[in-house]
């Protein structure tokens, strides 16, 4: 039996590895057991897989590669093997095909645990692993009945960091984008076999065997120098295989598109929260700013008034003076009394007689005065 198992992270597939390894021992190959063995074994391949994450970098599909064809070559592999891990996209898919003609180990099957995206997520938010035996628990399916702590041999139960909505999400996403094509390139070959990863671990293998068939593909190998041609399958097969593809094809892309339609969503709420907080913070200031000013302006406005009145009472009060100083009255008043005053001077002054003067001059004065007196005496007595 040499199979490859596909499924999504959280999907179950490596516990299902292990029991099908146990059940028809053959080994599991896990890529990522394989390279952490080889970086600390110091082997070529494991040298420049560490150079390539020492510098930040993925590690390549021929790296990968070579390490599968190294670990093929074991003889516990001869009854078969699972393939866990790898390939992740079409491509590292064909180059799997390609190495495995090579070594004249073709694959039987491609099996597929498929879980819906909801209970993926819960599976693996909710996952515990004992630091000590590596026994996995989960929160929500499958608690210990110790709290924090293994039921087989008391460890610590540790949470990853990694296991968060967040980052689970994006591992989902990825995988529906690139990975889960790869089960419509086995289906094309004819070689997907699929069960709901959903129930009891027992109730899944159970499905998983009777999905595999009875072991037929678990006897040892002795391939011919050449891979016997394959009879083609009926058209109504074929046709029914590429529609088959197709429908998958088409599911996939629909949930990678549905999960970034969810993003954008997000992000699109999550930035018009900020920007409704902004807007609400922006207003603030400007009330703030608008009351402060109107404050400002009023008391400018107040003083300047009392300014301009205190001026106006001035002005009324200094023209209230000049009014009262100058009125046409009092002029008329004063020009009516004047000339009285005048006249009176001008009566008083005849009455005065003129001083008595023994000088030549004098008398002469009063002799040219005397006549003039007599002779009106005179002409008044002719008029009588």
């Amino acid at each position: 039996m040499r199979i490859v198992l596909l499924g999504a992270p959280g999907s179950g597939k490596g516990t299902q590895a292990k029991l099908l390894a146990e059940k028809f021992t053959i080994p599991q190959i896990s890529t990522g057991d394989l390279l952490r063995a080889a970086v600390a074994a110091g082997s070529p391949f494991g040298l420049q897989a560490k150079a390539a994450m020492d510098s930040g970098q993925l590690v390549s599909d021929s790296i990968v590669l070579g390490m599968i064809e190294e670990r093929l070559a074991k003889p516990d592999t001869q009854k078969g093997f699972i393939l866990d891990g790898f390939p992740r996209n079409i491509p590292q898919a064909e180059a799997l095909d390609a190495l495995l003609e090579k070594v004249r180990m073709p694959l039987d099957s491609g099996l597929l645990i498929d879980v819906d995206f909801e209970i993926l997520l819960q599976r693996l938010t909710g996952r515990r692993t004992c630091e000590s035996c590596g026994q996995m628990y989960n929160i929500y399916t499958s608690p210990s009945r110790l709290d924090e702590r293994c039921d087989k041999c008391g460890g610590n139960l540790r949470h990853r960091t990694d296991d968060n909505e967040e980052t689970i999400g994006n591992r989902l996403r990825v995988y529906e984008a690139q990975t889960a094509p790869v089960a419509a390139y086995y289906r094309g070959q004819g070689k997907l076999r699929s069960v709901q990863g959903i129930g009891e671990i027992s109730d899944i293998f159970i499905a998983i065997q009777k999905a595999l068939g009875e072991p037929a593909h678990a006897k040892p190998v002795a391939a011919p120098a050449k891979p016997a041609p394959r009879k083609p399958a009926p058209i109504a097969t074929q046709v029914k295989q590429e529609v088959a593809a197709a429908v998958a094809t088409v599911k996939a892309v629909k949930k990678a598109t549905i999960a970034s339609i969810d993003k954008t969503e997000k992000k699109v709420a999550k930035t018009t929260k900020k920007a409704v907080a902004s807007a609400k913070k922006t207003v603030k200031t400007a009330s703030k700013t608008v009351k402060t000013a109107v404050k400002t302006t009023v008391k400018k406005g107040v003083k300047a008034a009392k300014k301009t009145l205190a001026s106006a009472k001035k002005s009324m009060k200094k023209a209230s003076k000049a009014v009262a100083t100058k009125s046409p009255a009092k002029k008329a008043i004063v020009k009516k009394a004047a000339p009285k005053k005048k006249v009176a001077s001008k009566k008083v002054a005849p009455k005065k007689a003129p001083a008595k003067k023994t000088s030549v001059k004098g008398r002469a004065i009063a002799r040219k005065t005397v006549p003039k007196k007599k002779v009106s005496a005179k002409k008044s007595s002719k008029k009588r």
